[in-house]
């Protein structure tokens, strides 16, 4: 068992839920990014997705989509994001996903890849515009790796894409709860539960929930349902709000200790 499900299990036996945390890797600054992570740790996030900048990020909203733009405008690279995990991985145990598109991982080279996030000390990957069915010639490398392979599910999803995306799924599952790109739309607690209980029908897989949580309430009412709320472009505002000195990330640490509270 790796970082993720031991951190799972071990909130189970303490009957909390996961706050998993996003950033993109470079908005302002790798250093800055480094100096995020570990504060957002001391903040309460059980779980970093650290976000690998893309140019054409279809599944992220506006806020995201801008901090994927400053990043690479700054001179992010796949490599670059890796060298930050092993940078972070010094300092800290804490798990990390990252999370991305698959453009910058084939250019990288699949295998390539997977060992340099193995050695970077990556413990899951999320790529989100990989379908199941096209997944096979990066999960190969990933399984040997070690790492989990994180799969999302919609609302839309169903019933015999849900097995097949369950099939090659490992870590958690993640949970669209709204229709749409990220942070664009709050999520409806009534249909998530629906989906839910349709999933836990299927797996053991723990059950994270993202995309439109923004409050300490959102979060509350999704984890009494889920074993998992995922934030994100709520913490990104606050970063490109605060693009100078460390009040970004002051104030995103606050966000993210406010909303761990909410959990407990």
């Amino acid at each position: 068992m790796g970082r993720i499900g031991k951190k799972v299990e071990e909130l189970r036996a303490k009957k909390e839920k996961a706050l998993i945390v996003y950033a993109t890797a470079g908005d302002p600054s790798i250093a800055a990014t480094r100096e995020l992570a570990l504060s957002l740790e001391k903040s309460g996030a059980d779980i970093l997705e650290i976000g690998v900048p893309f140019s054409d990020p279809t599944a992220d909203g506006p806020v995201i989509q801008a901090a994927s733009q400053r990043a690479i405008k700054a001179g992010t690279t796949l490599r670059g994001v890796l060298d930050l995990v092993a940078d972070i991985r010094r300092a800290s145990r804490i798990p990390i996903v990252l999370f991305g598109y698959f453009n910058p991982i084939f250019a990288y080279g699949a295998q390539k890849f997977s060992k340099a996030a193995k050695d970077a000390g990556v413990d899951g990957i999320l790529v989100v515009d990989l379908p199941p069915e096209e997944a096979g010639e990066l999960r190969v490398f990933t399984n040997a790796a070690g790492i989990d392979f994180i799969s999302l599910v919609a609302p839309t999803t169903g019933d015999d894409r849900l097995k097949a995306i369950l099939k090659a799924a490992s870590g958690f599952l993640y949970c669209i709860s709204i229709t749409g790109v990220t942070g664009t739309a709050a999520p409806k607690t009534e249909d998530i539960a629906r989906e839910i209980s349709k999933i836990r029908k299927l797996t053991k897989l723990p059950v994270a929930v993202g995309f439109g949580i923004t409050s300490a309430g959102q979060a509350k009412a999704i984890a009494r349902i889920a074993d998992g709320v995922v934030i994100g472009s709520s913490v990104v505002k606050l970063i490109g709000e605060n693009q100078n000195g460390g009040d970004g990330i002051r104030a995103a640490a606050a966000h993210v200790k406010e909303i761990k509270a909410a959990l407990l």
